[in-house]
């Protein structure tokens, strides 16, 4: 059984703010290269940022980070190597430790060491909107130790528009408890939030006649 909380807004803003700050501080430093737009995603988007009282874990924030080159004149390798570059740059200042490379994001903390415990950190995915309405990432393929654009899965079908009809139907506590429910239920590790989430928003509509 876990034990998932939100996090309040007075907790959460502060760190976003000096996130938004770093972010600000990489674009600075790729500008000579390309220019890039960022978005939180996910959780942080929606202010359902949660942590487990349980876990040595602490909460965590999603950003989309979408570059300008539509000459397509940077490999992916380039593009997420001058920002992971960057990043580390500027990481220590803010308490943070250098960038984590995994399959689809790269990975920034800030750690309790004497306490083995990681604080907050933040997962920069950096992504490609496409005209018809995909996504793509670039990945890294650990294997083959390269990295390519890949296609996002489509999600579920008309989320957003479930999200909005539980909002103007002002659902949206009752949607926020399920969901924390849901997540300290939750016992498949390769269940992630988004997931859960989505399973959340669909189960709502259903029982309230959607």
């Amino acid at each position: 059984m876990h034990d998932f909380i939100y996090v309040t807004k007075k907790e959460s803003m502060p760190v976003k703010k000096e996130l938004i700050r770093l972010i600000n501080e990489v674009q600075n430093l790729v500008r000579q290269n390309f220019t890039f737009r960022f978005d939180f995603v996910g959780s942080s988007k929606r202010n359902m940022v949660t942590y487990d009282r349980k876990s040595n874990i602490g909460y965590d924030f999603d950003v989309n980070i979408e570059v300008n080159d539509d000459n397509e004149k940077y490999s992916p390798d380039k593009i997420r190597s001058i920002i992971m570059a960057a990043i580390n740059k500027v990481v220590s200042k803010y308490g943070y430790d250098f960038c984590e490379d995994s399959t689809s994001v790269l990975t920034i903390k800030v750690k309790n060491t004497a306490r083995s415990r990681i604080m907050h950190s933040c997962d920069f995915a950096i992504v490609y909107n496409c005209e018809n309405g995909d996504q793509q990432y670039i990945r890294f393929n650990k294997d083959n130790q390269n990295y390519t654009w890949e296609y996002r899965g489509k999600g579920i079908a008309d989320l957003s528009q479930k999200i909005e009809w539980i909002k103007r139907n002002k659902l949206w506590n009752e949607l926020k408890d399920y969901y924390i429910e849901k997540k300290n239920n939750n016992t498949n590790p390769q269940k992630h939030s988004r997931s859960i989430f989505a399973e959340t928003v669909n189960e709502i509509c259903q029982k309230n006649n959607y």
